[in-house]
């Protein structure tokens, strides 16, 4: 008789044991939901930066470096008076880019080489006054009547040099998918904000191969994207009936969308008013290709591709009403970064537990 509490607790041991292990896995499944919480709030946070200024200063004002106060955009006198040229660092058919100092800071100067492509110069001013945003790179001055433009200096360069920039021992801990599918959601991103911008629906005009694109993005030091060429930006106004053409000649190539490809065979020579005008789906068949590039080939990119495979081929239908939206694709890729998260720190909490 004085054997029964004894079996008794043998009985229910087990059980015991059981519901610690439960209690246990429940905790940590909680912990991980929390981690995996925080982490990705203060990442669409850095996503999220303020759709307005990106220096948080009023309209026709900006804020550079350490400085805490925001200063206005600089004026033809100003930029003449206290902009120092340091060398040229780039030029291109509408502009020629100097590297330049003011107060101390490395800021770069735009300036029109070409006088008959002065509209073209005009309108990359406008859009980029109309357009400021975290999107898009920070406009410190202008002159209208010297055709110069002041922006923000960003000593990583373009987005041409990402897999130099990867291999530069200070950055290599950046040459991971996690980072490099960030990249690619920041650059959705920019065609999101894009087509849905405060002027309406544009369209990124000035992108017939990958080189052409990602030249005209800039890579931060923080590692973000921003467009930095605006020129050649069109409107899409769908309700007034407003299509666009990329251009006056004939584009060829698989990079470029199939309704931006002359539609009457070689046998028809290319007449620019017979060619059909179009919309801002040209930009989402672009987007599988500088994804490839952004994705590069690191440990676990092929399977950020897999995820994305869908997404992809939606983006590469032949008929342009059938791919997705560019808030739709950013949508998945950011299903498939919170997935991926998942999924990588998961077995680590199972090891712990």
């Amino acid at each position: 008789m004085e054997k029964k509490p004894h079996v008794a607790r043998r009985e229910f041991l087990p059980r015991e044991v059981s519901s610690v292990s439960l209690a246990l896995l429940l905790v940590g499944v909680l912990l991980l939901n929390a981690v995996l919480y925080l982490y990705l709030n203060k990442f669409y946070s850095s996503l999220g930066r303020a759709e307005a200024d990106p220096g948080l200063c009023p309209f026709g004002h900006f804020r550079l470096g350490a400085v805490k106060n925001c200063s206005p955009w600089l004026s033809c006198e100003a930029i003449n008076r206290e902009v120092r040229k340091l060398k040229c660092v780039g030029e291109g058919a509408v502009k020629k880019v100097f590297l330049s100092e003011w107060k101390e800071n490395k800021v770069v100067l735009s300036q029109l080489t070409n006088s008959e492509l002065k509209e073209d110069f005009l309108h990359g001013l406008k859009m980029l006054k109309a357009l400021q945003s975290k999107h898009v790179v920070r406009l410190l001055g202008y002159c209208e009547q010297q055709f110069t433009i002041l922006t923000e200096y960003h000593p990583l360069g373009s987005l041409r040099g990402l897999n130099e920039t990867l291999h530069i021992p200070k950055y290599k801990g950046m040459n991971t998918w996690h980072h490099r599918l960030m990249l690619a959601i920041d650059y959705v991103s920019v065609i999101c904000y894009l087509h849905s911008s405060p002027l309406g629906t544009l369209v990124m005009c000035d992108s017939n191969d990958l080189d052409k694109v990602l030249s005209q993005y800039l890579l931060t030091s923080d590692f973000h994207i921003l467009v930095n060429d605006l020129d050649a930006l069109p409107l899409v106004d769908r309700s007034a009936g407003r299509l666009v053409k990329c251009g006056h000649r004939e584009l060829q190539g698989e990079f470029v969308a199939p309704e931006q490809r002359w539609p009457y065979g070689e046998d028809v020579p290319f007449e620019d008013d017979l060619m059909p005008p179009y919309d801002e789906k040209t930009d989402i068949w672009k987007i599988p290709d500088v994804s490839n590039f952004l994705l590069g080939h690191v440990e676990g990119s092929d399977i950020v591709r897999l995820h994305l495979f869908d997404i992809h081929a939606a983006c590469k239908k032949k008929d342009p009403a059938e791919r997705p939206s560019a808030r739709e694709v950013l949508d998945t890729y950011r299903k498939v970064l919170t997935l991926l998260i998942r999924e990588a720190v998961m077995p680590g909490t199972r090891e712990m537990l």
